[in-house]
């Protein structure tokens, strides 16, 4: 073979080879993003349903306080309980996570291409970061300065207004830190990589793809 023909040739089956790669990976990346969001879709409903559970609970047990107890602390404490559990059930109900919907718009075709699929992605893990945020801690942390408040300074039991406020903010804070973070986790596996093949070079990211029944590397030009 001519050597002016050898570079281009070789030059070609390089370009070949990076789109073949280029269309597996695209697989092996939409199949790990339908993943992670199927996980966060599984992981929101058990998180829904779980803390749904606990303030409906809590609502209960503080509307039976506020009437029943022996105590006159206790039927206060109760009355603090109800506004606190009510609002809490009431966050719960009204906003939720979003992997669920994410998920069925990846399922019914809303998102059937890589790009479509990364930007949904994207979406889910910038909701999963708002909510992680510090922000999403001013609602709790008002509510429940408010709740210590009246029950340390309203009722005179600073004490008891303390330990209000903190088993308030616990519970809360144990509540932001189990809801779901597939997405996020999806965006961040990828890391930079360049490859050099004499006068070719080749920037993008790369991923190792672990899961139940594969193993393997998705790369992104």
């Amino acid at each position: 073979m001519s050597p002016r023909l050898r570079q281009p040739l070789a030059a070609l089956c390089l370009l070949c080879l990076a789109g073949a790669a280029l269309a597996q990976s695209g697989e092996v990346e939409f199949r790990a993003y339908e993943n992670a969001l199927a996980r966060g879709a599984q992981h929101a409903d058990r998180w829904q349903a779980g803390w749904t559970t606990v303030y409906a609970g809590s609502l209960a047990f503080s509307a039976w306080q506020a009437s029943e107890a022996s105590d006159d602390e206790e039927r206060f404490d109760g009355r603090v309980g109800v506004v606190k559990s009510a609002l809490a059930l009431g966050g719960m109900l009204l906003d939720r996570q979003p992997h669920p919907a994410a998920y069925r718009a990846l399922q019914t075709g809303e998102a059937s291409d890589i790009e479509g699929a990364r930007r949904l992605l994207q979406a889910v893990a910038e909701e999963e970061r708002r909510r992680r945020s510090w922000e999403a801690r001013l609602g709790s942390l008002a509510v429940n300065t408010a709740a210590g408040l009246v029950i340390g300074v309203g009722d005179d039991r600073p004490d008891d207004g303390a330990l209000n406020f903190a088993t308030g903010m616990l519970v809360s804070e144990l509540q932001l830190r189990t809801q779901p973070g597939q997405a996020m986790a999806a965006m961040n596996r990828f890391q930079p990589a360049a490859v050099s093949f004499g006068d070719v070079h080749l920037e993008g990211e790369y991923a190792w793809l672990v899961g139940p029944n594969q193993l393997g590397v998705a790369l992104r030009y």
